[in-house]
C-alpha cells in the first residue's frame, strides 16, 4: 500500500493529541489516536482537583469547537478558570464521543516502538518513502506519519539534584507522591497530622503546599517542609497582579505570603542525594549551601519536582534532540528557561518541531522536554501547524494564529525587595 493512503497515526488522547486529530480530519486526512489508559485525557483525570491558570478561552482549540458545536454541544464560559477534571468532562469527553473520532481512538493501546517497514534508523536510502510502523502491546499499525503527543506527566523527574533518583528513592516510592496530589480530598489521611516536605520550585509545588498549609489549620500536628534547590524563587513567585494569568499571580502571591509568615519551613539550596527509613521515619540527606544537611522524621514526600520526556519509544526514529532539554533542536533557544525566564517564546510550529525523521513530529508537552513552562494554546497551534505540513499545506504550517497572554516580571524572591523590576513582557505560561 502507498504510504500516502495510510493513516496519520497520533499518540495520546489529551487535549493536545485530540487537537492534532481533529485538525487532520479537518484537512480529510484520515487518523488513529492511540492512548495507553482506559479514556482520554488520562493526564487532566489525575490532576482533576487542580485549577489551570489561563482561562477556557485558551484551552480548547478552535476547530474542535466547530464540531463540537455543530452536535449541540455549549462551550464553557470563556474567562472562566476550569480544573483539570473541568477539562476532561467538559471537552475532551465531548470531544471523544463524536462520531467521525470515536471511530478513530483505539484506548489501552500503549506505544512501545516506533520504526519503518522493514528498516531500522541506520538505513537512508528511500527511507523517507517508507510507511512507518507504530508497534503497540496488541497490534502493528502502518501510517503515513506519526504525531506523538503522549505528553510527560508519568516521567517525572527524580528528587535527586543531579538528574538521577537519589540513593534509596526508588525503594522508598511507596512514600513519595510524584506530582500533584489531593491533599485535601482523597489524600487528605496521607497527610493530615503528619510531616510531609514538598521538593521542587515551580507551580506544582505552589499547589501542594497551599492545602498542606491549609489542612495543618484543622488536622494537629501537620508540618510542613518545602525544599529548593536554588535560592531564586521568581518564577513560582511570579507577578502577583501584573501577571497576564491572575489565577498564577494569585497562585505565588499567596504562596509568597505564606513562606514570609513562616506557615511552613522553607530549605533553599537543598542538594538531595540520599532517602533512607529509620524507626517508620524518613531521612533526606543532602548539601545545603556546600555543607551536609540532613532532615528527619518525615512522614511523607511529595515530589514537585518536573518531569521530563521519555524518548524510548523514538529509538528507532532519527531525531534531532537539543542537548539539554530534550526537545526539538530549533525549538531549544526559543524555550529555554536559563535564558527564557522572563522573556517570550516565539510562536512556532512545525518547521521548529521537525526532526530528521521525515513526517515525524512531537507535540504538546512533550515537546518542550524539559523545559517547565507550556501553554495549551501552544500545543493547539502546534497542532494546527503539523497538520497543515502533513497535508502539504506548507503556508497554512508557516502561518502564525496564536495569541497569548503576557506577563512582565523579572524576579520576586525572597532575597530581593525590588521584586516588581520589569523586564520584557513575556507570552511563556503553565497551562
Amino acid at each position: 500500500m502507498s504510504a500516502e493512503k495510510l493513516p496519520v497515526v497520533v499518540i495520546g488522547a489529551g487535549p493536545v493529541g485530540m487537537s492534532a486529530a481533529v485538525q487532520l480530519l479537518d484537512r480529510s486526512i484520515d487518523v488513529i489516536v492511540l492512548e495507553a489508559a482506559d479514556d482520554v485525557g488520562a493526564s487532566q483525570r489525575d490532576w482533576g482537583h487542580v485549577g489551570l491558570f489561563s482561562p477556557w478561552r485558551y484551552n480548547v482549540d478552535k476547530t474542535a469547537a466547530r464540531y463540537l458545536e455543530a452536535a449541540g454541544w455549549t462551550a464553557p464560559p470563556p474567562e472562566e478558570m476550569p480544573t483539570g477534571a473541568d477539562l476532561y468532562h467538559r471537552y475532551l469527553r465531548p470531544l471523544a464521543a463524536l462520531p467521525r473520532l470515536r471511530e478513530r481512538i483505539r484506548v489501552s493501546r500503549r506505544v512501545t516502538g516506533i520504526t519503518r517497514v522493514g528498516v531500522d534508523k541506520t538505513r537512508t536510502e528511500g527511507r523517507g518513502d517508507l510507511p512507518f510502523l507504530v508497534r503497540t502491546d496488541a497490534e502493528d499499525l502502518l501510517a503515513r506519519a506519526v504525531v506523538d503527543a503522549s505528553g510527560t506527566w508519568w516521567t517525572p523527574n527524580p528528587l535527586g539534584a543531579a538528574g538521577l533518583p537519589a540513593r534509596g528513592e526508588t525503594a522508598l516510592a511507596g512514600r513519595i507522591h510524584y506530582g500533584i496530589p489531593d491533599v485535601l480530598g482523597i489524600h487528605r489521611e496521607r497527610y493530615a497530622g503528619r510531616s510531609t516536605m514538598v521538593v521542587g520550585a515551580g507551580h506544582s509545588a505552589a499547589n501542594s503546599l497551599l492545602p498542606l498549609v491549609e489542612l495543618a489549620k484543622t488536622s494537629p500536628g501537620t508540618t510542613v517542609y518545602w525544599a529548593t534547590r536554588g535560592a531564586d524563587l521568581s518564577r513560582v513567585f511570579g507577578g502577583g497582579e501584573t501577571d497576564g494569568l491572575p489565577a498564577r499571580g494569585r497562585l505565588g502571591s499567596a504562596l509568597r505570603t505564606l513562606a514570609e509568615t513562616g506557615a511552613f519551613t522553607l530549605m533553599q539550596r537543598f542538594q538531595i542525594e540520599s532517602l533512607r527509613e529509620t524507626e517508620g521515619k524518613l531521612e533526606v540527606a543532602g548539601s545545603r549551601d556546600g555543607a551536609p544537611y540532613v532532615a528527619r522524621g518525615l512522614d511523607a514526600i511529595i515530589a514537585a519536582t518536573g518531569q521530563r520526556p521519555d524518548l524510548s519509544i523514538e529509538r528507532e526514529m532519527r531525531l534531532g534532540i537539543h542537548s539539554a532539554l530534550e526537545c526539538a533542536e530549533a525549538l531549544g533557544p526559543l524555550i529555554d528557561p536559563s535564558i527564557h525566564s522572563c522573556g517570550s517564546v516565539r510562536p512556532h510550529g512545525a518547521v521548529e518541531l521537525a526532526h530528521p525523521e521525515p513526517d515525524f513530529y512531537i507535540v504538546g508537552s512533550k515537546s518542550y522536554g524539559r523545559a517547565p513552562t507550556f501553554l495549551l494554546a501552544t500545543g493547539y497551534e502546534q497542532a494546527r501547524s503539523v497538520a497543515a505540513m502533513i497535508a502539504g499545506d506548507r503556508d497554512a504550517a508557516l502561518r502564525v494564529e496564536l495569541d497569548l497572554p503576557e506577563t512582565g516580571v523579572c524576579r520576586s524572591d525572597l532575597t530581593e525587595n525590588d521584586a516588581a523590576g520589569c523586564c520584557s513582557p513575556g507570552k511563556s505560561a503553565c497551562c
